[in-house]
């Protein structure tokens, strides 16, 4: 049985979450930035290797238009997930919506994907709500990236990361 279905004991939760999450059709497999998938996503390993052919088709079966954010998305993204914490009794330490991902640090007494699924869709909701985001379909891809954070060190790498650790070439 994986931990998934056991009860946690304080202990076992970490300090924090780094969750990420992805907008819809801006990496693709295939992408020269190398991707990862269930088979190649562990600590350590190498993405998969750029392949033209395999992003072509990739693109191909996209069924809108990728999906980036604009200054006012962006804000109101970063907006929905403090509002998220507040609500929730999480501890938010540190939240950076980008054109094409969303990085958040927070300490939440739970496994991480309610974490991931709450901001995801409370993020939705505050664009809607806001007239940001009138489309059906959802702005992110599915699933994220739901890193622990075991040590106060590796929190406060990720905080610093998520900060000021992104491409300046990207808002």
């Amino acid at each position: 049985m994986t931990k998934r279905h056991l009860n946690f004991s304080p202990d076992d939760i970490p300090l924090a979450y780094l969750i990420t999450f992805r907008c819809y059709g801006t990496w693709l497999h295939g992408d020269a930035r190398g991707s990862v998938d269930r088979h190649h996503n562990r600590y350590g390993t190498p993405y998969i290797s750029p392949n033209e052919r395999w992003l072509q088709y990739n693109a191909g079966r996209l069924k809108h238009a990728p999906v980036k954010l604009d200054p006012a998305q962006r804000m109101a993204v970063n907006t929905a997930i403090l509002e998220t914490c507040k609500f929730r009794g999480w501890v938010l330490r540190a939240v950076n919506a980008r054109t094409n991902h969303v990085h958040a640090v927070t300490s939440a007494a739970c496994l991480p994907e309610p974490v991931l699924n709450a901001f995801k869709g409370e993020a939705t909701k505050q664009m809607r709500a806001s007239a940001l985001w009138t489309h059906q379909h959802s702005p992110w891809l599915r699933g994220g990236s739901k890193r622990y954070l075991w040590t106060e060190d590796s929190v406060d790498r990720a905080v610093e990361y998520v900060m000021n650790g992104q491409d300046s070439n990207e808002e």
